[in-house]
């Protein structure tokens, strides 16, 4: 009798332990079916390389907007020192942006002055057109024969023919009305002339630097001509 039991026993639990390894089997044969095998590719790891390049470079667009408006909200504060960081993202729009902000937030005819030295101090930053003719009109305001010279010289800066020219004209102008105290017209020939070389050669080369060859030449008569007068005045008073 008590064996027939012990073999009951045995028997009992050798079936239960089959029946545990193969429930056991056929859960992680399951498990490995609908599972997908684990892959640690980063944080790109689910993408395509097409996708992973384009979420870079909207990554990037974002920091240069980013980066843009900061620069400019610094401008318009008039931070100069957002203008050396515009120029050294080699970004000529994004340069002549912030210049144009600083200088509209020149609202007197110092703080212009303040921002022109600025960047002609400095031989890495460069004078737009903008610039250069808000410089123009601030000379209107104060023309003397320090301020003359210091507006051709901002106005070659700009590196723009036409800018040039309109400056050279309305020196000149103003010379004729008399209202540019102790500048003579052969002064004002030579700094017109000599300013003339600081615009570069594929500027002086363009067809608005073969229309302002032709204004130096005709100031050039003008103002000789003009010399000559008073001189032939004073021989005959003598």
């Amino acid at each position: 009798m008590v064996t027939v039991l012990v073999t009951s026993f045995l028997l009992f639990a050798a079936i239960s332990y089959a029946i545990y390894w193969w429930q056991r089997s056929s859960s992680n044969e399951n498990s490995e079916r609908i599972l997908p095998p684990s892959r640690m590719g980063g944080l790109f790891g689910e993408l395509s390389p097409a996708d992973e390049a384009a979420l870079l470079a909207a990554e990037k667009e974002a920091n240069r907007s980013a980066h843009r408006a900061a620069l400019l909200a610094r401008a318009v504060e008039g931070d100069k020192k957002a203008l050396d960081e515009a120029q050294a993202t080699d970004d000529a729009g994004l340069y002549d942006e912030v210049l144009n902000a600083l200088a509209k937030q020149a609202s007197t005819d110092q703080s212009l002055l303040s921002l022109v030295s600025y960047v002609a101090r400095n031989d890495l930053l460069r004078v737009n057109p903008k610039l250069a003719e808000k410089f123009i009109e601030s000379w209107k305001r104060s023309p003397d024969r320090n301020t003359t010279a210091k507006m051709l010289h901002v106005a070659a800066l700009s590196g723009d023919a036409s800018v040039y020219q309109r400056a050279i004209e309305t020196a000149a102008q103003f010379l004729r009305e008399g209202r540019v105290p102790s500048l003579d017209a052969d002064e004002l020939r030579q700094l017109a002339e000599s300013e003339y070389w600081i615009l570069p050669a594929e500027s002086r080369n363009s067809g608005a630097g073969f229309v302002l060859k032709q204004q130096l030449a005709r100031l050039r008569r003008e103002l000789m001509a003009s010399t000559n007068s008073r001189q032939s005045s004073t021989v005959n008073e003598q």
